[in-house]
């Protein structure tokens, strides 16, 4: 029979990347084609957007079809200018910008005929824009409100009133529950509040409301056709579902967390080994030592330059240690390279000593001149 070393394992509390708390919604985009009394497209022309509230500027750029666009424009009233080779050509002042995509096109052609004719715009027209106005209108006061409460919410938060916080964000989502930010933050604040919960139940109540929450954001945030324009949509969606998986480890539901994490490596493969380590760090604290071994081997094979992977791989590998008839310690194979790779990266890192230490008990080699070259053999 063989006999195993029980070597206690140091445990880590990982810190999941928090979703940002700043509403992410708050900037439309606008797009448009401008055309000259030919009906030809009018090309390296711009198009100059000044706020009248704000005064934000945006310049835009024609090409060649005489189509322009941007993101990333603050709603509000703007007037619009079209001009080519430095000459204005047309400007329509009071045009609202919502934070649904807006257009506005430029027809020469069409405007030259309508004035020509002593007409204005047709009453459906006039009816179409003064109800997009009024929906522009509401939409930057209901953004503004919960803008509003977001910055309220936050503060409570930095100042550790958790209980505030989540008071004025479901007071936020009862105006308007579509926003992924919202219940993201809520999630946040149920998370972070939990440990300080001295009832048991009360504190697996928030763990499990912050879960459900995430789950709500995850969900608006991928039935939102603007959100997908976002470049950065798979990146706030994985820190989501990063956010999620604490929840669900700090709950003891281990495979919902794995699976989350999962989740958030494949949208967001740039943070690949952020998301594997907190899942290796998971399952070390839970004792799965070959499934950890496994989720450290993903956080190499992401970022081969990541030294704390190695350590945790390292200390997990010497988790499956035995002892041999001649009553010394038989590790798997990769334990002392384990070990070595991680000095090699970080040889006065905080777990520098303790990799010594297990290499001594392992009888293996510490090697002492990482980063200098070694002397050629004489």
């Amino acid at each position: 029979m063989k006999k195993y070393f029980i070597l206690p394992l140091l445990l880590v509390l990982i810190v999941g990347l928090s979703a940002p708390l700043a509403f992410s919604q708050n900037t439309s985009s606008v797009k448009g084609v401008c055309k000259d009394t030919e009906g030809k497209p009018i090309a390296a022309a711009e198009v100059e957007w000044t706020g009248t509230e704000t005064g934000h500027k945006y310049t835009l750029k024609t090409n060649n079809k005489g189509e322009y666009f941007s993101l990333g424009i603050v709603p509000g009233k703007y007037n619009v200018k079209l001009s080519k080779d430095g000459k204005e050509i047309y400007h329509i002042s009071g045009f609202s910008v919502g934070l649904d995509e807006a257009d506005l096109d430029f027809d020469l052609k069409k405007e030259q005929a309508a004035q020509a004719a002593g007409q204005g715009k047709t009453p459906e027209q006039i009816k179409a824009e003064q109800e997009q106005q009024a929906k522009a209108a509401k939409e930057q006061n209901t953004v503004k409100s919960l803008n509003a409460m977001l910055t309220d919410a936050r503060t409570a938060t930095t100042a550790g009133d958790f209980d505030k916080a989540i008071s004025i964000l479901n007071d936020a989502n009862a105006i308007d529950a579509t926003r992924d930010p919202i219940w993201a933050s809520l999630a946040d604040d149920y998370r972070f509040s939990a440990p300080k919960q001295a009832d048991p139940d009360e504190k697996k109540k928030r763990y499990e409301m912050a879960a459900v929450d995430y789950q709500k954001a995850i969900d608006l945030r991928k039935a939102n056709e603007q959100a997908q324009k976002d470049p950065e949509n798979n990146k706030k969606l994985a820190g989501y579902f990063n956010n999620m998986g604490e929840a669900y480890s700090r709950d003891n539901k281990l495979d919902d967390a794995i699976a989350a994490y999962n989740q958030a490596a494949q949208l967001a493969p740039e943070n690949a080994a952020s998301y594997y380590f907190n899942e290796g760090a998971v399952l070390t604290n839970a004792g799965k030592v070959d499934d950890a071994i496994a989720a450290f081997n993903k956080v190499i094979a992401a970022d081969p330059n990541k030294a704390l992977a190695y350590y945790w791989k390292g200390i997990n590998l010497i988790g499956k240690a035995t002892v041999g008839k001649d009553n010394k310690m038989v590790t798997p194979d990769g334990t002392a390279e384990a070990f070595q790779k991680y000095l090699q990266l970080d040889p006065t890192g905080p777990m520098a000593q303790t990799a010594k230490d297990m290499l001594a008990s392992i009888g293996a080699t510490v090697e002492t001149g990482f980063g200098t070259k070694k002397k050629p053999a004489k």
